[in-house]
């Protein structure tokens, strides 16, 4: 299939670029997962594609790069660059979920590269979806590998051998020092304040809204026992004196005072400082009980049109200079050595966005569940909605 026409990027980068992010009941269920080594979905591979995913890929341009991401994700004059020094075009086409870009996948659309989430690509993995990437080939792995040990063979691909990080972020609280003042407790019981009553949001999206509630109750953050979610259903009804809204547009509902307080992505809290006209007037913290942790990772597809160019792609995204730039312009901390500096100083008035390598831990990330957990997950999220 031919790949899909080019998406020029936003003229304004003025949208939180999670915003359209959505972990609907319907579309989890939908999913008909059995057990974590299943396809978990996606349809049959073939076999074909699994013999091709153990072939290693040859480190040069062999097409124009076919780019499937989260819309407004690379500097448009990172991607100039590229096209300019490789002699070749960057066709952009972007989803709003993760269930979309799983969608087009099974459709037949045919990417080079693609950006799924830690428990996406694991997904992907298992379902024999993805061409193994040999590491020793790109120039530039070492700036990863050689500084975040952790990614060097992280829970949802064993070996690294299907992914690199592209993007690493947490979850926590923004607030608004003008209303309620400098400084919070520090926990996730910030959002229950009776300073804030009705005029907090929420992210729209079942892991992190579950999550939070799993942490403050210091039970796991991707809990599928019955009981345990029980609790946790029973402790988001309490938030709802205080809950204005589910909103995963966090950084413009601060901006606007549509919200006092709000569960926001680090990331979307370092964008917001792009467009406060006093950032002093804005804070963002990280709860002790925990703040969950995730990655969005680069990966090639199995039926990869131009898998060279997408290697090429990668290892030109690991330059320092590169990254750094990227860096500036998304918000987000890629995991590249020789960047930790450019991104502290991005996010100097929230330093509780950087996210170290440290704090790079399995138990902070959201774990797939087979399908009996997935369904009480989303039966969960939808008492929470309902209120």
């Amino acid at each position: 299939m031919s790949p899909e026409a080019p998406t020029p990027p936003p003229p304004h980068r003025h949208l939180s670029r999670r915003s359209l992010l959505r972990t609907g009941t319907a579309a989890a269920i939908g999913l008909g997962l059995g057990t974590a080594a299943t396809g978990c979905g996606f349809t049959s591979a073939g076999v074909a594609a699994q013999e091709a995913d153990d072939e290693p890929i040859e480190m040069k341009i062999d097409g124009d790069l076919v780019y499937f991401n989260w819309a407004d994700f690379v500097d448009p004059a990172v991607f100039a660059g590229f096209e300019k020094e490789y002699g070749v075009k960057v066709v952009q086409s972007n989803f709003d979920s993760m269930e979309g870009m799983v969608a087009k996948l099974n459709a037949g659309n045919r990417y080079d590269i693609v950006f799924p989430t830690a428990k996406w690509a694991q997904r992907l993995v298992q379902g024999h979806r993805l061409r193994r990437i040999d590491r020793t080939r790109l120039r530039n792995a070492d700036a990863v590998f050689g500084a975040y040990d952790y990614f060097s063979d992280p829970w949802y691909d064993p070996g690294s051998e299907h992914t690199l990080p592209f993007t690493m972020y947490k979850t926590g609280i923004g607030w608004r020092k003008d209303k309620i003042g400098d400084s919070l407790s520090g926990s996730w019981e910030d959002l229950w304040s009776s300073r804030v009553k009705g005029r907090v949001f929420v992210l729209d999206d079942r892991d992190e809204v579950l999550g939070l509630a799993a942490l403050k109750l210091g039970l796991a953050v991707s809990t599928s026992d019955p009981g345990d979610l029980g609790d946790i259903t029973d402790t988001l009804r309490s938030l709802r004196p205080n809950l204005r809204g589910f909103s995963s547009d966090s950084y413009n509902n601060l901006l606007t005072g549509n919200a006092v307080m709000t569960q926001a992505w680090s990331g979307d809290m370092a964008a917001m400082l792009n467009q406060a006209k006093d950032p002093s007037v804005f804070g963002f913290e990280v709860a002790k009980e925990g703040a969950p942790i995730n990655s969005d990772c680069y990966a090639i597809p199995s039926d990869a049109p131009h898998p060279g160019t997408a290697m090429m792609f990668i290892d030109y995204m690991l330059r320092p200079e590169n990254a750094r730039r990227n860096i500036e312009y998304i918000g987000y901390p890629m995991p590249v050595a020789g960047t930790e500096d450019t991104y502290a100083a991005l996010v100097e008035p929230f330093p509780m966005c950087v996210v170290g390598a440290d704090e790079l831990r399995d138990e902070l990330y959201f774990r797939n569940s087979d399908a009996g957990g997935e369904r009480a997950r989303d039966a969960a999220w939808t008492r929470v909605k309902a209120g």
